[in-house]
């Protein structure tokens, strides 16, 4: 009876600041930052520490590794424990410090069907000479923007809004419009995705066919 008396539940168990550990770090800890004679709890802080790197001795060559033992020693104890760190002790404000934001790679949002890897390609284009390889490279970069448009919007495109979509993007250094040219039907890279669509079909369809089957 007296043993069901005395059983812990995690609900009425103190939080384990770095769960990794487990229970028994955690009393570990707590127990040096109970020690009184300083000397007594660096011996301690040592030990723990030892023991601590003897749970990842494949850490052991890595820069640095003692100092982040360190760290999570005193993170444990909620920077309770007073013993000489061989490290500069990190405080508790920079730890906790939010990092900035990162912003989203993307430079043009409004049409973002493209990719942001046609921008780039439209940045190279502009700063090459005018000639047959710039002229080349316009029309092969307004190509792939016409499939990318099919692939993520409707099944047919007017040429005329991909040029005006080009000008935009190249900020006017770009305009087929006037050249009359005609990009490719919007029905071959239909027919193309559809092949492809198709093949990856048929491509599953044989994997699980061939499940199973004996191999000689």
């Amino acid at each position: 009876m007296n043993l069901v008396e005395n059983l812990e539940y995690n609900t009425e168990r103190s939080k384990l600041i770095i769960p990794e550990y487990g229970r028994h770090f955690q009393k570990m800890v707590d127990h040096a930052v109970s020690i009184e004679d300083k000397e007594e709890r660096n011996k301690v802080a040592k030990a723990i520490i030892s023991v601590m790197g003897n749970l990842q001795p494949h850490l052991r060559d890595v820069p640095d590794f003692q100092h982040k033992l360190w760290d999570q020693l005193f993170i444990m104890s909620d920077f309770q424990l007073d013993v000489d760190s061989p490290f500069p002790i990190t405080s508790k404000e920079v730890l906790q410090k939010r990092p900035e934001a990162l912003e989203y790679p993307q430079n043009y949002p409004k049409y973002r069907f493209y990719g942001n890897n046609i921008k780039r390609m439209i940045d190279v284009a502009v700063k090459w000479e005018k000639g047959d390889l710039r002229s080349g490279l316009e029309y092969a970069i307004a190509n792939h923007m016409k499939k990318c448009y099919l692939n993520w919007n409707k099944d047919t495109v007017e040429d005329s809004a991909i040029f005006a979509h080009l000008k935009e993007l190249s900020d006017g250094e770009i305009d087929l419009a006037p050249d009359g040219e005609t990009l490719t039907e919007s029905t071959q890279f239909l027919k193309n995705r559809i092949q492809k669509t198709n093949n990856r079909s048929n491509n599953k369809k044989n994997q699980r066919n061939n499940r199973g089957k004996k191999r000689y």
